[in-house]
């Protein structure tokens, strides 16, 4: 205990940017609210935050958490309204119709006469066997979690994001008719420090001005975020402390919270030690939500995103283990933000028939930006284990599609993507906010008024402005302040009748080389350049406040104001836009918005502005001060509308609603999930006996219009080479290609086995003798074929046959594909109508090809044989990977065979969304040379994740 002391004293002694410490930056913005006038017990949102909830029966002495959402749909000193229901049909007992169909409508979702799925989904869907529970995973739990080794934790509602607790605390309330559990990390734990005894947390409504007229100015070195005064690095949490968290959860009333621990080492006693807790946000933070919001990173030597990205291939995998701990067939999954891209997929791996949607609560970029991302296919395949993906903006969702077209290969449309042989669809869901909460909070509380009238004493005779952001570099604030300085430099009959409120919240974002620093100094010299021009000693036209706001502050400034202004460069969503058009239900006050902002396409009556355009945004502000009374009545009347009809609640429903709708479309049976890398080198490594079947061509080698062309690169020939010098392998190429050809090639490799023309002639290892399993064949049909191959040859400019010794292929790659396509099935449908009856041949239709061949000699039966090679002793690793409907002859042996299920791994690679009995798949072959890679421990960077699972450790390399 006394060296985790000494590590919290040592920590609290870190300089930190004042811009980010609450207890120098908590300035009231309604001036003249002294500690004296504030009683806590009179605070509906203290107390709504801060009370403990009574125990309940059957639970241990751990109290329970404080409700981590004021905006839940019931009343927060009314307490929980029970314990969910088992089934909706419990929930339905003792109502009347009108009392059942009336309750969605009460929660907000706007409809007078609901869908059944509204009601009781799994009678609207019984076919999905649906168990009525949802499963959210999040980031982070909603709370701030500080340790008291021995006692009970300490939980602090976790600020922003408000809108994503709404929806969860709606669905784990009485009004929806599921079961919910969430799910999310801890986030950084802190060491719990004594508060002194009457002391009560820093609030702008609990402290002193320190100046009347201005805010703090961020000064001194910055702090990381995340980082904490009494963050202590080297924790260890026993597992009695960690299941008294647990507890502390699972009880409290805003609904059922399972937490994700993320430990840098766990000992033999199961205790877990936590360090370096930030390495969890790096990658998610630094990479993709830069690069989602039009950024890029400075280049770096690569070693430092290689550990980030594995970190969070961890995470991502950390979040798979928690939820298959509680899933239960039926359940639906929905997987939240940037920070858990990998999980569908990941959960996919596990159950392939999972229901599983995903929400990206971020803007999604154009495929130029999307492009430079390192690790660009890997996040769109986790992206695409999800049934359905839903994005705040059309655009966003038009980018997802053009990217997994133009980066991976797959079809797309605006409906969604065909992908891994099913359809994940895509959609649009404008999130919304809880506008029965809002009013409640906007309209019927003192504080609020009292706020009110301290503002309009203050500001009495002047048009105020309000402007709320966090300190990102993409919310625009510096935008806003230049454009509002260009407005008073054009309009100076606006001099001191006029005042911008400005507040700015601390980032929620790690940004790296000290940007927030930067914006907030930018923003500093900003507001000290507009005051000191057009200022005087009697009034300031801007009033910055870098701080958390207090709720009735914040509400209050909203309904007060004469426009809300509102300048992101590039956002997600914005339910400050929304709780603005709520807060001004009675003054009807315009509203400026970005054009930018993911909000902007649900709220076509504000004012759309393009933030970078100075001039422009100065010319909407004074219009918007001018606008007459009629106009604002008219415009607030359409955001009202959309705003109060479209909330959480809704959003929540019509999501869901969506994606069940989805699963009951489209067939999910065929999904192939991406290969599990993690799963593939933990079997490999455990196996003794193991055995390798490649396909070449579009496997080891890309389809190319020459087929001789398709000569295997030196990484492929290392990579096999060293695969086959291993004895417990047996490794076996087995291709339509010729004797000749795979001789030419790969016939230098004494250790590899070679099949040739699907399996007619074999070459052992080590040997270098062809044998021919079709001497005793009659081969008289092929002078039959030759002559139809060279009618259609003659009627196909580009097309030509090649001759195998067996087989015989009509080759089209290199003719107009149109043209060829309809006389490649017109020349099938002759074949199968007179060689194929006639002789016991098959024809198949390839990539661009097409090929007669014995029916009794195919890939399935070399398979089988190889199998059977190993004698009693069976393989325990099977590896069978290929590209084409030939090749599902070895998977459709494999399926057959005797073998585990968890020993085989047979992989179907192509971006293609053909169905397939493959259980695995891979997009292109240079995926599949790395995943051999990985075998062979040369593992490059897309697999550092799976490496970093299995043995705990990055590699070093940087290939």
């Amino acid at each position: 205990m006394s060296d985790r002391a000494d590590q919290a004293s040592a920590h609290q002694d870190t300089p930190m940017n004042p811009a980010t410490d609450e207890a120098n930056t908590s300035i009231p913005v309604t001036p003249g609210i002294e500690d004296a006038d504030h009683n806590g017990a009179n605070d509906p949102f203290s107390k709504a935050f801060d009370e403990e909830q009574p125990p309940q029966s059957g639970w241990s002495s751990a109290t329970a958490g404080p409700q981590w959402n004021a905006n839940l749909i019931n009343n927060p000193h009314e307490g929980p309204k029970g314990r969910r229901p088992s089934s909706p049909s419990k929930a339905a007992s003792g109502a009347s119709g009108d009392e059942l169909l009336g309750r969605p409508s009460q929660a907000g979702q706007g409809t007078e006469h609901p869908h059944l799925a509204d009601v009781d989904p799994r009678a609207a869907h019984p076919a999905l066997n649906l168990s009525g529970h949802v499963i959210s995973a999040t980031f982070t739990v909603p709370y701030s979690i500080s340790y008291n080794p021995g006692a009970d934790w300490e939980l602090h509602p976790r600020r922003g994001t408000s809108a994503l607790y709404d929806s969860l605390s709606y669905l784990a309330s009485a009004e929806s008719p599921w079961n919910h559990t969430l799910i999310g990390w801890t986030g950084e734990i802190e060491l719990a420090t004594p508060k002194a005894q009457g002391s009560r947390a820093n609030s702008s409504l609990h402290a002193h001005p320190l100046n009347q007229y201005s805010a703090p100015i961020p000064t001194g070195p910055a702090q990381k975020h995340g980082e904490s005064n009494n963050a202590a690095p080297g924790l260890r949490i026993p597992t009695s402390d960690r299941a008294r968290l647990e507890k502390q959860l699972e009880r409290d009333h805003g609904g059922r919270v399972y937490p994700v621990w993320l430990a840098d080492t766990v000992e033999d006693d199961d205790t877990m030690t936590l360090h370096d807790q930030q390495r969890w946000r790096r990658y998610g933070e630094h990479e993709l939500f830069t690069l989602f919001h039009y950024k890029t990173n400075e280049p770096n030597d690569g070693r430092s995103l290689r550990k980030a990205w594995a970190d969070y291939y961890r995470m991502n995998k950390a979040f798979a283990d928690a939820i298959m701990n509680i899933y239960k067939p039926g359940d639906v999954i929905i997987v939240h933000d940037y920070q858990l891209l990998l999980l569908p997929s990941l959960l996919r791996q596990r159950i392939s028939t999972i229901y599983v949607g995903s929400f990206l609560h971020i803007p999604f970029p154009s495929s130029e930006y999307y492009r430079c991302l390192t690790r660009r296919k890997e996040v769109l395949e986790g992206m695409l284990g999800a049934n359905m993906l839903g994005f705040q903006a059309y655009s966003y969702s038009r980018h997802f599609a053009s990217c997994c077209t133009r980066v991976l290969g797959f079809e797309s449309t605006s409906a969604g993507v065909e992908a891994f042989g099913t359809h994940v669809a895509t959609d649009v869901f404008p999130i919304g906010i809880n506008a029965e909460s809002t009013i409640q909070s906007a309209f019927h509380s003192p504080d609020v008024e009292r706020c009110i009238r301290a503002l309009r004493d203050r500001y009495d005779g002047k048009k105020i402005i309000v402007g709320r952001d966090r300190l990102d570099s993409v919310r625009g604030v510096a935008q806003k302040l230049q454009a509002y300085e260009i407005f008073l430099e054009r309009h100076p009959e606006w001099h001191d009748r006029v005042v911008l409120i400005q507040v700015t919240s601390p980032t929620s974002i790690g940004e790296e080389d000290d940007t927030a620093d930067k914006t907030a100094n930018k923003i500093s010299d900003l507001v000290a350049r507009i005051n000191g021009a057009y200022g005087s000693l009697s009034f300031t036209p801007v009033q910055h406040y870098s701080q958390y706001l207090d709720k009735n502050e914040y509400f209050a400034l909203l309904r007060i104001a004469d426009l809300g202004l509102i300048t992101s460069v590039r956002d997600g969503m914005n339910t400050t836009a929304l709780e603005y058009v709520i807060s001004q239900r009675d003054k009807h006050s315009p509203l400026i918005i970005s054009e930018f902002s993911g909000t902007a396409g649900s709220l076509g009556s504000a004012m759309h502005i393009n933030p970078w355009d100075l001039s422009g945004t100065a010319d909407a502000i004074e219009a918007a001060l001018v606008m007459s009374e009629q106009e604002k009545e008219y415009n607030h009347a359409q955001l009202y509308r959309h705003v109060s009809r479209n909330t959480v609640q809704a959003w929540t429903s019509n999501y869901l609603k969506r994606l069940l709708t989805s699963l009951s479309t489209f067939d999910q049976s065929s999904a192939t999930p991406a290969l599990d890398r993690t799963s593939l080198l933990t079997q490999y490594r455990a196996a003794s006996r193991r055995l390798f079947m490649f396909d070449y061509d579009g496997t080891l080698t890309p389809i190319v219009k020459d087929p001789q062309a398709a000569i295997p690169s030196d990484r492929v020939l290392r990579t096999l080479k060293t695969l086959a010098a291993d004895p417990a392998n047996s490794v076996w190429i087995i291709s339509g290609r010729d004797q000749n050809f795979l001789n030419e090639w790969m016939g230098h490799i004494p250790a590899l086995g070679l099949s040739a023309e699907h399996g007619s002639f074999m070459r052992h290892p080590h040997t270098t003798t062809w044998l021919n399993l079709t001497e005793t064949m009659d081969m008289q049909w092929q002078s039959r074929v030759l002559a139809v191959f060279e009618y259609y040859t003659s009627r196909t400019p580009g097309a030509f046959i090649e001759r195998k010794k067996i087989a015989l292929t009509w080759h089209y790659r290199q003719s107009d594909q149109e043209h060829a396509t309809a006389m490649a099935r017109e020349c099938q449908k002759q074949l199968e109508q007179t060689v194929g009856k006639e002789f016991d041949v098959e024809v198949m239709t390839g990539k661009a090809n097409l090929e007669v061949r014995p029916k009794f000699v195919n890939k399935g039966e070399i398979a089988r044989q190889l199998i059977r090679d190993f004698g009693s002793a069976r393989p325990d690793f099977v590896l069978c990977l290929g590209d084409d409907f030939t090749d599902e002859d070895m998977f459709r042996a494999l399926n057959s065979s005797r073998l585990p299920p968890e020993h085989v791994f047979a992989v179907t690679v192509g971006a293609s969304s053909k169905q397939t009995l493959a259980k695995w798949h891979l997009l292109e072959p240079s995926d599949v040379v790395s995943a051999v890679a990985l075998l062979n421990g040369q593992s490059d960077a897309g697999n550092a994740g799976a490496v970093a699972v299995v043995d705990g450790v990055v590699p070093e390399s940087r290939l």
